[in-house]
């Protein structure tokens, strides 16, 4: 027997090492990805600046702790000094794993804070049984995280949702809110005192499924919100996954969309002035062709490059609720 064919209690060690060689090729490029993407994010919305002290809320999904996790990353190798401090709100949930994620921030090094405050008690005495505890729920945390960053000096608030939420909250607007409203990558919280971040915003999440499982990042599950059933997000999402597999490249379609806004194409009358427009008799680049119904639609490229940490004003050399903070599921 060759060593190429060799065999120990019926295992190919041959393809044993193949499997592991490729699987080790697939997350290193999944990595890159990731903090390509995250690093854009950041630097095409200004969302970390030098000095900054970033309160990264860790709920104990896959989302949050991917996000605290690149954000590690980063920082260590990034041209622009800026702290990170996790922060968890215990809600008080049954069967809540106490232990579990200040074991995991102490063997990251990571400055952390867990906030606890019965939440859980207050939405489950005010919501009836049977109807969705979501806008209660993100009221409360809302408050209490923006009160947790100002007590820490935390100069940014960083959430864990992702392409994905972006693309079903602008969706879930559309359908039962009757407006064109998203999640956007940076925003001033409502009580104007904090900054709001989303630095996975051009992440997929099947992208962050597979990080997580090969991180093997110590999930705890909700069991207030994310078990509910008839949520409609879970219905939107699970439409949006739908149309992705069956139409590769519409929700990335979708979500670039959001960010080539064409005003004078739309009809909010506060955006673009429609009473005052006249015919002037020049070309107008974004005009209409009047009577065409449909127009050609190609997939726009792909971003190519990744930006590091840039100051305000600096040129990135590339390299090869609905809105609200905490106003959508996490994870």
């Amino acid at each position: 027997m060759t060593d190429s064919t060799a065999d120990i209690d019926g295992i190919d060690l041959a393809a044993a090492d193949a499997a592991a060689k490729k699987h080790a090729h697939e997350m290193n490029k999944l990595s890159k990805r990731l903090h390509r993407q995250v690093g854009q994010a950041i630097a095409d919305f200004n969302m970390i600046e030098d000095g900054d002290k970033i309160m990264v809320c860790v709920s104990g999904g896959k989302d949050s702790y991917s996000l605290l996790d690149i954000l590690i990353n980063l920082r260590d190798r990034a041209p622009i000094k800026f702290d990170i401090v996790a922060v968890n709100l215990d809600q008080k949930q049954p069967g809540f794993p106490e232990d579990v994620l200040p074991a995991y921030l102490k063997s990251r090094g990571v400055d952390f804070h867990i906030e606890e405050q019965d939440t859980y008690s207050i939405v489950k005495r005010l919501v009836p049984e049977g109807k969705t505890t979501c806008s209660l729920c993100s009221r409360l945390r809302r408050g209490i995280l923006y009160r947790v960053a100002g007590e820490l000096g935390a100069t940014k608030i960083a959430l864990g949702h992702h392409r994905d939420d972006i693309v079903t909250t602008l969706m879930l607007n559309m359908f039962f809110g009757s407006r064109m409203k998203g999640m956007p990558p940076k925003l001033v919280s409502d009580d104007g005192r904090n900054v709001v971040i989303r630095p996975l915003a051009y992440v997929k999440e099947s992208d962050l499924e597979r990080w997580a499982e090969h991180r093997a990042f110590p999930i705890i599950p909700c069991n207030l919100c994310g078990s509910q059933p008839n949520l409609q997000r879970a219905t939107v999402k699970a439409m949006l996954q739908d149309w992705d597999r069956r139409f590769p490249g519409r929700v990335d379609n979708m979500f670039t969309a959001m960010g080539n806004i064409v005003t004078s194409h739309m009809m909010d009358r506060n955006l673009f002035p429609f009473e005052t427009i006249q015919a002037t008799g020049a070309p107008v680049a974004d005009g209409d062709i009047a009577f065409d119904e449909d127009e050609q639609c190609g997939t726009p490229a792909p971003a190519t490059g990744v930006v590091n940490f840039v100051r305000p004003g600096q040129v990135p050399a590339p390299v090869d609720d609905a809105g609200e903070a905490y106003s959508a599921s996490e994870d």
